[in-house]
């Protein structure tokens, strides 16, 4: 052939063209691979789709910019330098040894290039779906809800699980995310603490019921809880009562009980007029019949414009459930954990009180708390019990780690998190939980009450006050105190997590009394303290 009919090479031929030649084919292979895997892989893989149908098509498109760069370089050049500078490709004569190997070196490094992109891309997305990665890679900030998180019930299930889902739009809804969080990071604005509830926390029906049964009748299920007193032998106080968890689908069961609330054949709809949903001054029930009935909170508090401006929820798993996983426990319940369990002496005089009041102080930093808890319940025993016998320091010495170690699971001062800024409402001890609509106080335009009847959700059957037991007729709890009215008291109001309470009178030391010194069962409310002093 003539060099006057010779075909002019492409435009390609250039080394940035080949350069993204190279991440074209990297991106092809990796997407060939993971459509592979995905279609014989055993279910949904949270980041699956955002990877294969997002990412790595995004790569692809980059490699093909690329080229298109390098073509238009070349166009560019050739116009300048004319056509004798076209490069020519180079001769591939297999016979010359020298060639020869040259190709198979290249075809080898093509090979492993093509493998690792592949491999490598199947590695980045699995990572960014692991539980280090969520907890781990943010470590300042993720650090109490990846702490909490392994002291959890559900430990073994992935964050993402949860949090992002399976579907298109949750993972790009949760990139967008994951983009401000990080902006967030490296400038230094985050929250402390991390804001709760998560507000685009997807249904319970996409998330909760993929492993529980939503229909499932439960009835009645035995509970004991167990409580120590803040005296000198740490006085065990034992209540035993049946929970009506109940059910909430006709077909599996008696409607009622707790999971009444389940929308299976009810639905429940309700306003906060908070970010935290601890106030609920409107809820709206549909029956059945589909007939619907609103509450009104009448204490006084009501806003009808207030109320018209939130959005309406409907109730869901996560509205009591709302610790399910990163959960913070309070002083008490923590130390009556570690009491109940053995790995703090109950029989150390007064351990309950020192250890809960040494973990409830106000510290800026974990070390400053760690210290603090060593000296505060050692210099206790050192000034107030100097004889104690080796065995009893030993147990004081165990008491103190693990102490430091409810501390380091469940409270985390430099984010200000803990069981204050993350409320349970399961229950309605030290939070309003149950409370915030079976107060009493929410009515319809009838009459019609929610209820804060006790016998609604539990049966008591039984009490064990300082080793006596007491059997209540109505199976209604029976507080240790009188308090008078128990419709017109609400645990939390006294019952913080750090102390019983703060006592109006100053009695100095309070561990060094107890309640029932002054105040005593059975007797009116304040008669009791008047005959002990």
């Amino acid at each position: 052939m003539s060099e006057s009919t010779r075909k002019t090479p492409g435009l390609m031929r250039n080394y940035i063209s080949f350069v993204g030649v190279a991440i074209a084919a990297a991106a092809l292979t990796s997407f060939l691979l993971l459509v592979m895997i995905e279609a014989m892989g055993p279910g949904d893989n949270p980041y699956a789709d955002l990877v294969i149908f997002i990412f790595i098509p995004s790569v692809l498109v980059f490699g093909l910019f690329i080229i298109l760069l390098g073509v238009l370089y070349e166009r560019r050049r050739r116009r300048r330098a004319g056509a004798d500078e076209i490069p020519a490709y180079p001769v591939l004569d297999l016979n010359d040894p020298k060639r020869r190997r040259s190709v198979v070196i290249l075809l080898c490094l093509a090979f492993v290039f093509l493998f690792m992109s592949a491999f490598g891309s199947y590695r980045a997305f699995e990572y960014t779906e692991s539980v280090t990665f969520c907890g781990e890679a943010c470590h300042e900030v993720m650090k109490p809800e990846f702490v909490a998180y392994n002291a959890s019930p559900h430990s073994k299930i992935r964050c993402v699980e949860c949090h992002v889902g399976s579907g298109a739009d949750a993972y790009v809804k949760a990139k967008f995310n994951g983009m401000r969080q990080l902006w967030g990071v490296v400038t230094g604005h985050f929250d402390r603490p991390i804001k709760t509830p998560v507000h685009n926390m997807r249904a319970a029906t996409e998330t909760c019921q993929k492993c529980h049964w939503s229909e499932k009748y439960h009835g009645d299920k035995l509970r004991t809880f167990d409580n120590y007193a803040y005296d000198e032998k740490n006085t065990l106080s034992r209540t035993r009562m049946l929970v009506k968890v109940g059910g909430g689908d006709p077909d599996s069961g008696p409607v009622g009980g707790i999971h009444w609330h389940m929308n299976v054949a009810n639905e429940v709809e309700f306003v906060s007029t908070d970010d935290r949903r601890q106030v609920i001054p409107w809820v709206r029930m549909k029956d059945k019949d589909g007939k619907y009935v609103e509450f009104k909170i009448n204490d006084g508090t009501y806003d009808a414009n207030a109320v018209a401006s939130r959005e309406k929820r409907k109730m869901d798993c996560i509205d009591c459930h709302n610790r399910p996983t990163h959960i913070y426990l309070s002083p008490n319940d923590a130390v009556d954990r570690a009491l109940g369990a053995g790995r703090i002496d109950v029989t150390l005089p007064f351990i309950k009180a020192k250890t809960v009041e040494a973990l409830s102080g106000k510290y800026s930093t974990n070390e400053e708390a760690l210290s603090s808890i060593e000296s505060s319940i050692g210099g206790f025993y050192r000034t107030n019990y100097p004889a104690m016998s080796s065995q009893q320091t030993a147990a004081v010495a165990v008491a103190i780690n693990e102490a430091k170690n409810i501390y380091q699971t469940y409270f985390f001062p430099e984010m200000k998190t803990d069981w204050t800024s993350h409320p349970n409402n399961i229950g309605h001890l030290t939070a309003q939980g149950c409370f915030r609509c079976h107060d009493g106080k929410h009515f319809s335009d009838t009459g019609r009450v929610i209820r804060n009847d006790c016998s609604i959700c539990h049966t008591t059957l039984d009490q064990t006050i300082g080793g006596k037991v007491s059997m209540p007729a109505d199976g209604v709890f029976q507080h240790p105190v009188n308090l008078g009215d128990k419709n017109t008291w609400q645990c939390a109001q006294c019952h913080k997590g750090d102390r019983p309470f703060s006592h109006p009178l100053n009695l100095g030391d309070i561990s060094k009394f107890s309640c029932t010194e002054c105040h005593k069962p059975g007797a009116p409310r304040f008669e009791g303290f008047k005959s002990a002093h």
